[in-house]
C-alpha cells in the first residue's frame, strides 16, 4: 500500500511553514474523482519575506554541490515518481523513467560547470556569464518533479537565488526535492512556494525578480511576458503546442499507428508535446486509422499506480471537463473500455481538424493529396514547437521536416525525450519565447560581463 501523500509546505528562508490561504479546490484522486487535500498558497505576507530573502541572498554554487544534492535525490526518486502518478494520473511506468531527469538535471548542470560553460575568453579579453540576480521558476503539473528539476538545477547553477513556485494541482514531490536542495544549498539560495495564478501573478509582479523561467499554458506566458515587459527582465517561456504528425505516403503502417497511438497518450496526452494533429495522405487514411484504432483500443486503461496500465485517468475532475467540452459538437471516435469512476477519458481522434491545443488525449484527423499540401497543413497553425514526419524514404521524410515551422522535428520517432540530450528545445510562434535546453537553460538565467585591457587585441585585416 501506498505511503500517504506529504503535507503541503512552502520553505521560506530556511523555515518550512504551512501555506495558509485555500484556494477553494480540493485536490482529487485521478484514478476515483475522491478529494485527498486542499489545494492551498502561501500567504502574500510570507511571499514577500521570500523575495526579500532572494534578493539579499548569496552563497557558491559549486559542482561538487550540485552533484550531492544529486546523490540526495537517488535514493527518493521511487517516492518522487509515485507522488507524480499519484498527483497527475499519469502511469507509474512512465513517470518512473522520467525520474532520471530528476537527479540528471543536477549532474548535468555540474558537469557543465566543470566544462567551463559560463566561461568564453577570446584573446585575452575575458567573457564570464554571471548570475541576473533572482530567479523565478514556475512549474506546470504534468511532470512537475523533472520540470522542477531542470529549471531549479540550472538557476542554481548560474549562480541565481532561486524561488520556486509548483503547479496547486501538483505540489507534493516537489517537497522532497525541497528537503533536498535545502540540505545543501546556502541560505536563501533556494526557496519553496505554493499557490496558484494569484502566487504567480505577485511573484512575476515584484522588480527583484531578474529572471522568469514558465513552462505552462498560453494565457500565462502573455501575461508574464505583458509584466516583465516593462521591467526590461528576460523570460523563458515555453507555451505548449498543436503539434502535427506528417505520415508520408510512403509511411510503413505499423510504424505509423504506432507514432500516432504513442504520441496521442503519453502523459495522458497531458503534455506539451502531444499530438495535436494527425496529417494523412487521402489514399491511406482509412488504413492508418483502423491501425492506430487497434492499437489505442489494446491499451490497458486504469488507476496510475497499477505497474501494467499503459493509460490512466486525467489529473482532476476540472480538466477532464475543459477536455471533454473540446469533443462538444463534433464527430469523433473514441477508443478503449474506461473503469467506472475517476477523470478518465478515452483516447480520441477526431473526425476534422483541431486548431488550438486541448492538453488531453485528443486529437484531429486531415488528410492531404499532395506532399506540398501536407506541409502546408502542418504549418497552418500558429505553433511551433513540435512536430513528427513518419516516412520510409528517410532522405525524403527529412526533406520534408526542414520545411515545417517547428522548433523541433522528429523524423519515424515518438519518443517523450529530445533528439539529443545536448541539442536546444526552441519554441516558435504561440508556442513560446527562447530556447530550453541543457546548455540553453543555464544561459538563460546568466548575462555576459566582458573585460579586457584597450589595446591588447588587435584585429587584422588582409
Amino acid at each position: 500500500m501506498s505511503a500517504a501523500l506529504p503535507e503541503t509546505l512552502d520553505l521560506i528562508d530556511g523555515e518550512w511553514g504551512t501555506p495558509s490561504v485555500d484556494l477553494g479546490l480540493a485536490l482529487e484522486d485521478p484514478a476515483t474523482g475522491a478529494p485527498v487535500a486542499r489545494a492551498v498558497a502561501t500567504a502574500p505576507e510570507r511571499i514577500d519575506r521570500a523575495l526579500t530573502v532572494a534578493d539579499n541572498a548569496s552563497g557558491a554554487i559549486t559542482p561538487d554541490l550540485l552533484d550531492a544534492v544529486a546523490d540526495g535525490l537517488e535514493p527518493l526518486l521511487p517516492r518522487i515518481t509515485e507522488l507524480d502518478a499519484r498527483a497527475t494520473g499519469v502511469p507509474i511506468r512512465q513517470t518512473e523513467p522520467l525520474g532520471v531527469i530528476v537527479s540528471g538535471a543536477f549532474r548535468l548542470a555540474a558537469e557543465q560547470l566543470r566544462s567551463g560553460a559560463l566561461r568564453a575568453d577570446v584573446a585575452g579579453v575575458r567573457v564570464r556569464r554571471l548570475p541576473l540576480g533572482p530567479a523565478l521558476c514556475l512549474v506546470p503539473w504534468n511532470a512537475p518533479a523533472p520540470m522542477a528539476a531542470h529549471k531549479v538545477a540550472n538557476a542554481l547553477a548560474a549562480g541565481c537565488p532561486v524561488i520556486l513556485k509548483v503547479s496547486e494541482l501538483a505540489p507534493y514531490s516537489a517537497i522532497l526535492l525541497a528537503e533536498v536542495i535545502a540540505d545543501h544549498v546556502p541560505a536563501g539560495m533556494f526557496q519553496l512556494v505554493q499557490g496558484g495564478p494569484a502566487t504567480g501573478a505577485q511573484l512575476v509582479a515584484d522588480p527583484r525578480v531578474k529572471a522568469v523561467s514558465f513552462t505552462g499554458g498560453l494565457p500565462g506566458g502573455r501575461s508574464i511576458a505583458t509584466v516583465s515587459a516593462p521591467l526590461l527582465r528576460p523570460c523563458q517561456l515555453e507555451l505548449g503546442g498543436n503539434n502535427p504528425l506528417v505520415v508520408l505516403p510512403d509511411a510503413e503502417l505499423d510504424t505509423a499507428a504506432r507514432m500516432a497511438a504513442e504520441l496521442l497518450t503519453t502523459l495522458n496526452g497531458q503534455w506539451c508535446r502531444a499530438l495535436g494533429r494527425l496529417i494523412l495522405p487521402a489514399d491511406r487514411a482509412a488504413e492508418i486509422l483502423d491501425a492506430t484504432g487497434k492499437l489505442l483500443a489494446a491499451l490497458r486503461i486504469g488507476p496510475p499506480l497499477d505497474p501494467e496500465t499503459d493509460f490512466g485517468p486525467l489529473i482532476h475532475s476540472r480538466h477532464a471537463h475543459r477536455v471533454r467540452a473540446a469533443l462538444t459538437g463534433r464527430r469523433f471516435h473514441a477508443y478503449g473500455t474506461l473503469p467506472g469512476g475517476g477523470n478518465y477519458l478515452e483516447p480520441t481522434l477526431l473526425a476534422d481538424d483541431l486548431t488550438d491545443e486541448v492538453f488531453g488525449p485528443v486529437a484531429g484527423t486531415v488528410t492531404y493529396d499532395s506532399v506540398e499540401e501536407a506541409v502546408r497543413l502542418a504549418n497552418a497553425v500558429p505553433y511551433g514547437l513540435e512536430c513528427y514526419v513518419c516516412g520510409s524514404d528517410e532522405e525524403l521524410a527529412v526533406s520534408v521536416a526542414h520545411r515545417i515551422r517547428a522548433g523541433e522535428v522528429k523524423v519515424n520517432g515518438s519518443s517523450i525525450m529530445s533528439l539529443h540530450l545536448m541539442t536546444p528545445r526552441p519554441a516558435w510562434g504561440l508556442s513560446g519565447l527562447g530556447e530550453e535546453g541543457t546548455t540553453e537553460t543555464l544561459r538563460f538565467f546568466t548575462g555576459a560581463r566582458v573585460v579586457g585591457v584597450e589595446g591588447r587585441f588587435a584585429l587584422h585585416t588582409s
